[in-house]
Formats: structure tokens, C-alpha cells, sequence
């Protein structure tokens, strides 16, 4: 799926907070956990390297990377800017493609990690009410490039730019940091062999993409 730059929707908190109302309804999240834990990245967080991400991203052919398997076989279709979600870093490092970016909420998070962002990968660090453990244990580690997102309101140097799921936020910043032209590599919205939180996540991840112009 590839779509040619379009303004983002979510130019502020306001325009994104009722999609974060359904979802907090949806899967009867805790929304003073979100800000909990936004307040913690906050705080561990020693440096905002917003504009490294952003000037690989504005102006560019950006790929977003998802973790569905299909993704090996559309390796051939990366190009320019790759953003990965989550534990799909793992599956581009394994075919020796270095992402540019990593979006993640840390539940997929191993050294490598570390070592990929030592060697200049932007990790862009997502804060909500389930994985403050996370986050305290492996923001500090970090020494290379970092930003803070939350799915809540923002905070100075904690950036939201719309989206909920790994595979989906980095598509809805892609748009909102002006890339040129977006491309989604290995997303399977489809899959019917996940939990029912996981099918609620991409059941949210297709509406939400529908909303930037990305039908999948």
C-alpha cells in the first residue's frame, strides 16, 4: 500500500482525542495510566532527538515496516526511509537491512535494540499505562537517538501524532512529519490466529489507517 503525501489529520490533541476516547472505551483502558506513564517517559527521558526523526522523514519516500510474516517476502519493495514497528527491526536486521527508525512500546525490546540505536537508529519510544515496568528498565539503557510518544495528551518532548498500535503509529507520523510518500510493507490485518486483544488492535489499526487515506 502506498499513498502520496497527505496532510495529516491530527494536527493537534483535540482532533485526536475522540478516537482515544473509543479506544479507551474499547478496550476499557485506564486513561490516568496513559498520563502516568507519559509523565514517566518524561522524566527518563534525558534528550528529545525529535528533529533527527524528522529529517528523515520530511520529504522523503518513507516504508513502514509491520511484523506480519508476509513481510519477508516484500523486502524487495523497501525504499527510501524504513520505519520499523516494533519487533519488525528484528526481522530486517536478520536480512541485513538497518532500519532508519523503531517504534515501540518495549514489549518486543532485546540488547539488540541497544545496539541498533548505539549505531544511530532512532528508537521512538511509546509510553502508555501497561508498560511503565518497561520503560523504567529500558529508557536509561539507551544512548543513542530517542523520542517520547504517548496515545494520551501530550507533554513537552512527548509527541503525539496519532495512531495506537506499533504498526500503526509510525504510518500517522510519517504523515504528520511530512514524508512525500508513504509505503506499508508486512501488515496483516486479517489475521485470525491472534488474541482477541491483539484482533481488537488490528481491528483499530485498519479504521485508524482508513482515516489517513491507507485501505488495507
Amino acid at each position: 500500500m502506498r499513498r502520496k503525501r497527505k496532510k495529516g489529520k491530527f494536527s493537534n490533541f483535540e482532533e485526536w482525542e475522540p478516537y482515544y476516547r473509543e479506544i479507551l472505551d474499547y478496550f476499557s483502558f485506564d486513561r490516568a495510566k496513559d498520563e502516568e506513564a507519559a509523565l514517566m517517559l518524561q522524566t527518563l527521558l534525558e534528550r528529545d532527538d525529535l528533529p533527527v526523526l524528522e529529517s528523515l522523514i520530511r520529504d522523503r519516500q518513507v516504508t513502514v515496516c509491520g511484523n506480519a510474516p508476509c513481510l519477508v517476502d516484500e523486502l524487495h519493495r523497501l525504499k527510501g526511509t524504513v520505519l520499523a514497528a516494533d519487533a519488525a527491526s528484528l526481522v530486517l536486521e536478520e536480512h541485513g537491512v538497518l532500519p532508519d527508525a523503531i517504534f515501540t512500546d518495549l514489549d518486543g525490546a532485546t540488547e539488540m535494540y541497544e545496539e541498533m540505536n548505539e549505531n544511530g537508529v532512532v528508537l521512538v519510544v511509546h509510553a502508555h499505562g501497561d508498560n511503565m515496568p518497561l520503560l523504567r528498565y529500558w529508557v536509561p539503557r539507551f544512548r543513542g537517538p530517542l523520542v517520547g510518544t504517548t496515545q494520551a495528551r501530550p507533554l513537552e518532548g512527548i509527541y503525539n501524532f496519532g495512531g495506537f498500535s506499533d504498526g500503526d503509529r509510525p504510518v500517522f507520523t510519517a504523515h504528520a512529519l511530512g514524508a512525500e510518500e508513504v509505503t506499508i510493507l508486512g501488515f496483516d490485518l486479517d489475521d485470525v490466529g491472534v488474541n482477541p486483544v491483539k484482533r481488537g488492535k488490528l481491528i483499530w489499526a485498519r479504521k485508524l489507517l482508513k482515516l489517513i487515506g491507507h485501505e488495507l
